[in-house]
């Protein structure tokens, strides 16, 4: 059995990191599936789905590693081709993932006690995402 469920989150772009985990679990409680696997996803080449203990510290942590291991500042192949800017904003998004997979074992989810499920945006510009759960299994 499969089950699907699709919302929408409006970001700022620029590493805005949103705790999704909420909308995956009020998903989880009403579907039939006792047990099986999720998938949280969201289209697109300038964002991406993980995981992180969503407090402050680790937050900041998450945006200051992307912004040294990727820059802004510099001058990427993709902003010749297109002119938009965000080049730094695809690469990003490829090193992160579109997707995150967790198991559900009788109705409860199998994540860690301080793990969230967040979103992060990586554009250059404000931003409504779509995020698509399914739950399969039986």
């Amino acid at each position: 059995m499969v089950e699907n469920f699709s919302f929408q989150i409006k970001t700022k772009g620029f590493n805005d990191i949103v705790d999704i985990t909420e909308n995956v679990m009020e998903f989880i409680k009403t579907v039939k599936i006792k047990n099986g696997n999720v998938l949280v996803f969201s289209p697109g080449s300038t964002c991406g789905i993980t995981t992180t203990e969503f407090e402050p510290g680790a937050v900041g942590d998450l945006k200051d590693f992307y912004n040294s291991i990727i820059p802004i500042e510099k001058n990427y192949n993709h902003n010749l081709t297109w002119g938009d800017g965000n080049g730094f904003s695809h690469l990003r998004a490829s090193l992160t993932k579109s997707f995150f997979i967790f198991p559900v074992i009788d109705k409860k989810p199998i994540i860690g006690t301080w793990q969230q499920i967040v979103l992060i945006d990586f554009d250059n510009k404000i931003r409504t995402r779509q995020v698509f759960v399914q739950l399969s299994g039986e």
